[in-house]
């Protein structure tokens, strides 16, 4: 009995420290440090939001892994990464962004629109898993120090 005690403090000690490094890092640290966010890291980078996502916040990040990058139309990804088309990336990373932070318990059952950061609005809707516009998001609730990730499985494209 007394064993299991300690091994339970210890697994409770061990949780509450890689929680609180997760909170520790910000929007830009935890997506660098997840293997699925490689293209949105660097697709950040070139577009200079780098030092805005590591800012105080609080942001909630809609954020495409490698996989919903991929699904793209051949040479978009590789076309939006020049320095000359910088405009359009900002302006579709920034779709990807709402001011606050947005747990999926604040629309549990509801559809609703957010606006992003961009200008224009998200629909979000979580009455059958959580939909946003035409993606599904596959993890939510991934909190850091300035805001929350929710992941998806799509690009989302502005208007």
């Amino acid at each position: 009995m007394k064993i299991m005690r300690v091994f339970t403090t210890l697994a409770l000690m061990l949780f509450t420290v890689t929680a609180a490094n997760a909170m520790s890092k910000d929007i830009v640290d935890t997506a660098a440090g997840n293997d699925q966010f490689k293209t949105l890291v660097a697709a950040v980078k070139a577009a200079d939001l780098d030092d805005t996502l590591k800012g105080d916040g609080p942001f909630t990040v809609i954020a495409p892994t490698d996989e919903a990058f991929a699904k793209l139309p051949d040479g978009t990804l590789e076309d939006l990464l020049k320095p000359e088309n910088k405009d359009k990336l900002v302006a579709i990373l920034t779709y990807h962004v709402v001011p606050g932070k947005i747990m999926a318990a604040d629309i549990d059952g509801e559809s609703k629109s957010v606006k992003t950061v961009q200008g224009d609005t998200l629909a979000v809707d979580a009455r059958d898993g959580v939909k946003v516009d035409d993606a599904t998001v596959v993890t939510a609730d991934i909190e850091t120090s300035n805001g929350v990730i929710h992941v998806i499985d799509t690009v989302l494209m502005p208007n």
